[in-house]
């Protein structure tokens, strides 16, 4: 089953890779304020998983993988500037964690 249970876990995370890449219109801010993770932070959680494994992959690398291209054609494609309602939706959720 542990075999099984691995190819599942990297078949699934195939298709979360998929998803987002597939939602460019989804914005890193929205994921944050609904998620509390975006497409960075899967990028950091990658290289860190490469680096405790002694597995070169750096962070633009990691982002490359992440976002099915390098990073600053994805932001220069898809990211838009964050509107006011959405700077203050994640400034109050960044309120609320640091208060619980």
């Amino acid at each position: 089953m542990q075999d099984q249970t691995i190819e599942l876990e990297a078949a699934t995370f195939r298709r979360l890779l998929k998803h987002f890449q597939e939602h460019t219109d989804v914005q890193n801010i929205d994921l944050m304020i609904l998620a509390d993770f975006c497409r960075n932070c899967l990028a950091k959680w990658y290289a860190e998983a490469a680096a405790e494994r002694g597995i070169d992959v750096d962070y633009e690398l990691a982002r490359k993988i992440i976002y099915g291209m390098p990073y600053s054609e994805w932001k220069e494609r898809y990211q838009s500037e964050a509107t006011p309602e959405q700077l203050a939706a994640y400034d109050a959720k960044q309120k609320l964690k640091a208060e619980s």
